[in-house]
């Protein structure tokens, strides 16, 4: 195999990568094997057929796609280690030369980690929030664990409300047309949750069990279902149940039955004191942020549009990822929030941007100030997540490939080189800045 490395202009780069025609036959002789058992050749058993009379049967490149995709992973990967180019995107595949006796060639156009040219990083000014918890929001708090310790309560001698939880059957039309997606039933649904687009829930309220009604909304002009984006909508609606949730008093025998503390006041002391802590990680949080910023500003660097792209690709991931755990299918997320794929890709753009300029940056800052981190240091991550996981650290340890280990080796650096930069920065406390103006 032989690989020529084109520079190209914004950190990409085209791999022109060779393999042997000889790798190139063995590869379609492996596909054959795999796959002789689906072709019914006249005079041969089914399976038995020799890989020339499939070929002037089905045409001689039968095979080649197949082929092509059993070599080009191994090839490229072996490509890339070769050439020492640092990629940071997923391939552009461009197949140019394939055929029986040839050498079979490809090109892979990927982005590269651009250079970073840093400046100032250390004396930076930087506000730090001030930190207090009022009461109203202990009281905000103590309404969720009541929210939480809830019970829903079927109701029967009133018409729907804001607030209850519903079942019902819905068939919904565009044009008197019934469309995918439109139709369900048993459905559960929060009035005032806003998980239906439009006004659909607040017309509901007013009904009773056993109530049907012609729902009229409009699809969002960038819902994801061209056939009804922008469109007037019926929905034809039956009440099946209504249910309400009732709420316990929130006392000392509250705290008793839903906490570790035997009064209500000793209860409020501990959100007090868990506000705090997470209002104090907060403000460090965004005054790292701050500090990250500002080195982003005083650094040079040119980010290839392939690395964005990839970088939203892993944010897709995750958001998909969270939607699932909250019992929802990604197709349901956009059918509800009459959101796109393009839409939600382009509304993570600038965080993809910000995520990929922060992670570069301090990257540079540990490779200048030679931060790296130390094996106490992935002990110390070890014990973290054993904790975590209700597990040792061995056994953490023992689970995680090697490739991950250094993963977590380059997170501990950034986060050192976090550490250094904000240990350095000139911070005041931003009440500090409001007295002084004050006088």
């Amino acid at each position: 195999m032989s690989v020529q490395v084109e520079k190209l202009e914004h950190n990409t780069a085209k791999l022109t990568i060779e393999v042997p025609a000889k790798e190139f036959k063995e590869a379609i002789r492996k596909v054959y094997l795999k796959k002789r058992g689906s072709f019914n050749i006249p005079g041969f058993r089914k399976g038995k057929a020799p890989l020339p009379m499939i070929e002037k049967m089905y045409g001689e490149g039968i095979f080649y796609e197949d082929a092509a995709n059993e070599i080009m992973p191994d090839a490229y990967e072996a490509a890339v280690e070769e050439s020492g180019l640092d990629v940071v995107s997923s391939p552009e595949i461009d197949v140019t030369q394939i055929g029986k006796g040839e050498d079979f060639i490809f090109t892979a156009t990927v982005a590269t980690k651009p250079e970073v040219v840093l400046g100032e990083y250390k004396g930076l000014d930087v506000q730090k929030d001030p930190v207090e918890v009022t009461d109203e929001e202990i009281e905000a708090e103590l309404k969720k664990a009541q929210e939480q310790n809830s019970r829903e309560v079927e109701v029967t001698d009133r018409p729907v409300q804001d607030g209850d939880i519903i079942t019902l059957n819905y068939a919904g039309t565009v044009d008197g047309v019934p469309f995918d997606g439109g139709t369900a039933e048993s459905q559960k649904l929060e009035i005032g949750s806003h998980s239906f687009i439009d006004t659909f829930e607040d017309q509901l309220v007013g009904l009773n069990i056993g109530d049907e009604k012609d729902v009229e909304v409009t699809f969002p002009e960038e819902y994801h279902s061209p056939e009804v984006a922008g469109k007037p909508a019926v929905f034809h609606v039956k009440i099946l149940g209504i249910r309400q949730r009732e709420l316990p008093e929130i006392d000392d025998d509250f705290a008793m039955d839903t906490t570790e503390f035997d009064s209500l006041e000793e209860y409020k002391e501990d959100i007090r004191a868990k506000l705090t802590a997470g209002k104090e990680e907060n403000a460090k949080a965004a005054m790292e942020n701050a500090l990250i910023e500002q080195v982003v500003e005083n650094t040079q660097m040119d980010i290839p549009d392939a690395m964005i792209e990839t970088q939203i690709d892993q944010q897709v991931q995750e958001f998909q990822q969270r939607i699932t755990y909250q019992g929802l299918t990604f197709e349901q997320y956009l059918q509800f929030s009459g959101q796109s794929m393009d839409g939600l890709r382009e509304q993570m753009r600038p965080d993809a941007v910000k995520r990929i300029q922060g992670s570069l940056v301090l990257e540079a800052i540990a490779d200048a100030e030679g931060i790296e981190a130390t094996e106490e240091d992935l002990q110390k991550e070890f014990a973290r997540m054993a904790e975590m996981y209700q597990m040792e650290p061995e056994q953490i340890a023992s689970m995680l490939p090697d490739n991950e280990k250094e993963n977590m080796k380059k997170n501990l650096a950034v986060q050192k080189a976090v550490d250094l930069v904000r240990e350095n920065a000139n911070i005041t406390e931003a009440s500090e800045e409001l007295d002084f103006k004050a006088e």
